[in-house]
């Protein structure tokens, strides 16, 4: 080689001007922040449980101070007291005249209870099922011990109502002024991206009004009319079990299992006449919520599929415990609502993108 040939010197692997060392330090940040992200999730999923809590409570009081605001032509902030007055009323109103008597059926009910599942056990071992009752007793006890390692804390009295105060003073700041909080998460995101958060909060806000509606339309239905039939017919603890079913219709699918567990063992002590009453009583009462209420309210807003709110239940419930429960449908409904709105929005620009050389 002569001296008067240049030498053309290429960047090292300890020059971070190199174009190969520029992408690999950007996969790597990409992984990076992600394993920091599934760091933060696991660590803060209590607090994250807790505003998404706090986000459906300001849902529904959004919906009910929009829904007043049709026939009383007031200011927001008084529809909203009075939404809050009158949740506050009627549960003060139904403890007030139901709290001793529901107290005492409590107490009875988990007698009843445990001498059921003692009689189921006994009579399953006379089929030749191996499982004692003490057995059926003790895997009850565990599934409740083991949900929700995350969210221990809540599981103590103090640790729930502090939860719940929590939740329902940040739903009520947030139902007050919602389009505040939203105008400030869009002041993080990019100018080209705000239009496309605009639309998708507005849907998922209104996908998630017509998904709570009808929850509190069936949880109306189920606990009145439970209660009602079941006290035409004399069962046990009527009262009781209308609002254990109403409560409980607001979780899908399991909701309706732990209901229809409880209405059946309570029923039987009556006598066989008295459960299988009980019986019909609990599916006429599923069949007028599954197949009038629910596609007439939610269904048309958000069509879940039974397997999946139930895969969804079962994951957030062993992850979050009963607060991830709760809030399992309606995070797969806002989840469902993002994934639409993106590929409409994908699918926009592509379609875009392709009329663009027919135009020129």
């Amino acid at each position: 080689m002569s001296e008067t040939q240049q030498h053309v010197e290429e960047p090292g692997p300890s020059e971070v001007r190199s174009p190969l060392i520029q992408q690999e330090l950007k996969r790597a940040g990409v992984w990076l922040a992600l394993a920091v992200a599934i760091a933060l999730v696991v660590v803060l999923a209590q607090p994250l449980m807790l505003i998404i809590g706090a986000l459906v409570l300001a849902t529904m009081m959004d919906g009910g101070t929009r829904l007043l605001g049709r026939v009383l032509p007031i200011s927001r902030g008084w529809r909203l007291t009075i939404v809050l007055l009158s949740a506050v009323a009627f549960l003060a109103w139904t403890f007030y005249l139901t709290g001793s008597s529901l107290a005492a059926q409590a107490q009875a009910m988990r007698t009843i209870v445990e001498a059921q599942v003692m009689r189921v056990g006994g009579w399953a071992q006379q089929l030749g099922i191996s499982a004692t009752p003490d057995d059926l007793k003790g895997l009850a006890q565990q599934a409740m011990s083991s949900m929700g390692r995350v969210t221990a804390a809540v599981g103590t009295a103090v640790g729930a109502i502090t939860s719940a105060v929590m939740m329902l003073v940040l739903g009520i700041f947030i139902a007050t002024e919602p389009q505040l909080y939203e105008r400030g998460v869009a002041w993080m995101l990019p100018m080209e991206k705000r239009s496309h958060f605009y639309q998708v909060a507005q849907k998922m806000g209104w996908t998630l009004r017509r998904l709570m509606f009808g929850r509190i339309i069936g949880m109306s239905v189920e606990g009145v009319g439970t209660w009602l039939l079941l006290w035409v017919g004399g069962v046990p603890m009527a009262g009781l079990l209308g609002i254990l079913t109403g409560l409980l219709a607001f979780l899908p699918n399991i909701g309706a299992i732990v209901s229809g567990v409880l209405i059946v063992l309570v029923g039987f002590s009556g006598g066989t006449d008295t459960g299988l009453y009980a019986v019909g009583v609990y599916l006429a009462v599923q069949i007028i919520d599954g197949y009038l209420i629910v596609p007439m309210v939610a269904k048309r807003a958000v069509d879940l599929a039974p397997a999946l709110v139930l895969a969804a239940q079962i994951l957030f419930g062993a992850l979050f415990g009963i607060i991830g429960l709760f809030l399992a449908d309606p995070i797969v409904a806002m989840i469902k609502v993002y994934l639409e709105e993106r590929s409409k929005a994908l699918k926009a620009k592509n379609d875009a993108r392709l009329m663009r050389p027919a135009d020129s």
